[in-house]
């Protein structure tokens, strides 16, 4: 779907995620203004693209999170950038446990690590590494998951 940023530029993200808030901006055929968070997956053809022009795009829009993930051979990195006080995007790391928390999404977080693996991990293993095995167990009682 495309993004409509402030300006006229259009961009079609990868993923995009609008918060609750802002579910005014999503329209039957676009998104009227810009996401609470921005990924983009870079490919060989992306990555002046994806690194610099919608970087800085998104960021002139205030774009509160972007993430850029490059999955090409030799590179797997994950890069998380959110802008601060004045606008402008600064890089976050992952914290010393090797997580991403996010800011758009408060109780979400990612292990960058995760993303590269051959083997995908166990959904419900991995649910209940990030909401904790009380909370899972409880949402299956309730047959909620």
């Amino acid at each position: 779907m495309q993004m409509k940023l402030p300006g006229g530029a259009g961009r079609e993200p990868d993923v995009f995620f609008v918060a609750r808030e802002h579910l005014g901006r999503v329209l039957n055929n676009r998104l009227d203004g810009p996401a609470d968070l921005v990924i983009e997956v870079i490919s060989d053809e992306s990555v002046t693209r994806d690194r610099e022009d919608k970087f800085y795009e998104y960021e002139a829009a205030g774009i509160p999170e972007y993430w850029i993930v490059d999955p090409r051979p030799n590179r797997h990195r994950a890069y998380f950038y959110q802008l601060d006080d004045h606008g402008h995007y600064q890089p976050i790391a992952p914290g010393s446990d090797g997580r991403y928390h996010s800011r758009a999404l408060p109780s979400f977080w990612l292990k960058p690590d995760g993303l590269w693996q051959e083997k995908l991990p166990d959904h419900l293993l991995a649910v209940a590494e990030m909401i904790g095995p009380d909370k899972l167990i409880d949402f299956i009682r309730r047959g909620q998951l």
